[in-house]
């Protein structure tokens, strides 16, 4: 069995997450494809994974392909949580996560007094009155006059592909979206194509080929699928996989066998990478066993409570810091580092700061280096969002 440095790992998986220069490309629908998704809990998240992938990105790139060329669409997926994926994949991650979401959201109906009968009542208005349109869901409610959660029952139509979350009301900052007809964004899209089992291979393969090498632990915490269900794929793809081990980890990990032709041809020897990612970015959310990309003495300031990911800084595929933004006057991107930069980095760090500010903002921004913050795990719900906010 192969064992790989550390080092070798995190700078092979920057390639393949388009996150080395020399792997940065422009095709948006080629890099969600090839991470499997952006995660899309806020949109924003979203934008800036696709900026720090680019060489050059505008935001109205992504909104064509959402709104217009309908190419990608934002729907409920692994662990139950929001995805941007495109045409292609989601049929697949639909059939491979319908069982997962629809258990939980039997919950979140009846938490919200929401009967099936209600459901079905007014989803069929939804759908009858949606045709050709796109609205909000306070110009649904309204047009419905009911007293009950249609909130609610809009998303439970997401989660079955009735309906789209369309364009937000406002820009991609807002939170708040419009709906529209499932159908009428993707006509010939057929959810039903493939078999859980059949989705959940597809799915597995997606995932290995993007965040290899990984663990069952990985790619089960990942998909927030059994290990049951992971292990019935993985004896499906067992042919095509090798097993390796990482020298500084513990236990074997799984990658494609083409992947390890290349690890062990890579050349490491390359200019450091410094990395700006949002928080929630696919990259770091990829794995449950974060010691390969993290010292666990800065945790705390890294993931809150639940496991959610601050804006991370990195280097060379490894968490050094985390950043933030200020809406001011003059705006203001903040910095904090877990450990002192060179020169040439810091310098780099700077102007990467600006740029990331400048996409965020639309105006020229300052650079503010914090020297402290409130660990996440002593922060209420929603601290992740703002880890310097007290800076």
């Amino acid at each position: 069995m192969n064992t790989f440095e550390l080092e070798s790992i995190n700078k092979f998986l920057l390639k393949k997450q388009h996150l080395s220069d020399d792997s940065k490309i422009n095709d948006i629908i080629q890099i969600t494809n090839n991470i499997c998704g952006l995660h899309s809990t806020n949109l924003t998240t979203s934008y800036l994974s696709l900026f720090a992938r680019s060489n050059t990105f505008f935001k109205s790139v992504l909104e064509k392909e959402l709104y217009i060329n309908k190419t990608l669409g934002r729907i409920r997926g692994m662990r139950r949580t929001l995805f941007i994926e495109t045409r292609e994949m989601i049929p697949i991650v639909h059939s491979a996560t319908s069982q997962l979401i629809n258990k939980s959201f039997e919950k979140y109906m009846e938490a919200r007094g929401i009967t099936l009968k209600d459901y079905q009542d007014i989803s069929k208005q939804i759908l009858n009155n949606l045709k050709g349109k796109e609205l909000s869901a306070q110009e649904i409610r309204t047009y419905l006059d009911s007293k009950l959660d249609v909130p609610g029952i809009i998303q439970v139509m997401c989660n079955n592909r009735l309906l789209i979350r369309g364009k937000p009301i406002k820009d991609w900052k807002d939170r708040r979206n419009r709906y529209a007809l499932f159908h009428d964004y993707f006509p010939t899209i057929n959810v039903s194509e493939f078999t859980e089992k059949q989705a959940i291979q597809k799915l597995v393969e997606c995932y290995i080929k993007a965040y290899g090498p990984v663990s069952e632990n990985d790619i089960s915490w990942w998909s927030g699928l059994t290990k049951t269900k992971i292990r019935e794929a993985l004896k499906i793809l067992e042919s095509q996989l090798e097993r390796i081990q990482i020298s500084e980890l513990n236990g074997e990990l799984l990658l494609y066998q083409e992947d390890l032709s290349y690890l062990e041809n890579m050349d490491i020897f390359q200019e450091p990478t410094l990395t700006m990612l949002p928080e929630l970015d696919p990259y770091p959310m990829g794995y449950k066993d974060r010691e390969r990309y993290i010292n666990m003495n800065n945790y705390n300031y890294v993931f809150d409570k639940s496991g959610n990911i601050t804006a991370t800084i990195l280097l060379d595929g490894v968490v050094i810091g985390v950043w933030d933004t200020e809406n001011k006057k003059i705006p203001v991107v903040k910095l904090l580092l877990f450990q002192p930069l060179e020169q040439e980095l810091h310098k780099k760090l700077y102007s990467q700061a600006e740029d990331v500010g400048k996409f965020f903002f639309d105006e020229d921004v300052t650079i503010k280096e914090c020297k402290s913050m409130t660990p996440l795990t002593k922060r209420s719900a929603g601290g992740f969002m703002t880890p310097l906010k007290d800076c």
